[in-house]
């Protein structure tokens, strides 16, 4: 097959359809995405098949098997979409704030409360997905584990200019007390424990600066 050929293949949307539109691989893909999250948002992973996820998108079935082999592939491409999304929103907080470190690493604090707080939350979806699956290999959970680990390494390069010398233990301290936010907020909702995020987050900073400033470390 030609590369032509190949182009139009890949551009020529839903064959399995009675009445195919021609759509290029990226808009089917985000059909697919923009479906799946609504599905798992608004119920789990697996409680969602195949079959009907194939109909909600309204694409063939060879459509979206083409794009994603399996449910598996599908929930990692998912959460890594998420992903994706999440730490975009979190560096254009850092590009607005910086310069002024402490109030960026409170702003991503600011960021969890105000995903916490929107109507129909219902927890992180790292977490929710990510713990539907037991093999630590699965595409979900290695597509939490790298927005986890990437959030960290945020945060930590944050938490250092704040604190010089005290990065590493405050960056894990505000991490905790957003993952807490995150699970106290879908289960007991905004105005819980999930509220007081905020406030103990710029408390933990201004200890640790004070700390910083005076030369100690707090014990391991």
């Amino acid at each position: 097959m030609t590369a032509a050929a190949l182009s139009f293949a890949d551009a020529d949307a839903d064959a399995d359809s009675p009445s195919p539109v021609r759509r290029s691989r990226a808009e089917r893909e985000a059909i697919v995405l923009d479906t799946a999250e609504r599905l798992f948002s608004a119920r789990s992973s697996r409680s969602v098949g195949m079959d009907e996820l194939v109909r909600e998108t309204g694409l063939g079935k060879m459509t979206v098997y083409r794009l994603f082999k399996s449910k598996d592939e599908l929930v990692g491409a998912y959460l890594a979409r998420k992903a994706a999304t999440v730490l975009g929103h979190i560096d254009e907080i850092l590009v607005l704030l910086e310069g002024d470190p402490r109030a960026a690493l409170l702003a991503v604090v600011e960021y969890v409360e105000g995903d916490v707080t929107r109507a129909g939350f219902r927890g992180c979806p790292f977490t929710n997905v990510s713990s539907e699956y037991d093999d630590p290999e699965h595409p979900a959970r290695s597509a939490a584990a790298d927005y986890k680990f990437e959030l960290h390494a945020r945060l930590e390069r944050l938490a250092e200019q704040v604190a010089p010398g005290r990065g590493e233990d405050l960056a894990a301290q505000v991490h905790l007390i957003m993952d807490g936010m995150y699970l106290s907020g879908g289960l007991l909702g905004p105005d819980g424990p999930a509220a007081h995020g905020r406030e103990l987050a710029g408390r933990l900073v201004d200890l640790a600066v004070a700390e910083s400033a005076a030369g100690r470390v707090f014990p391991a």
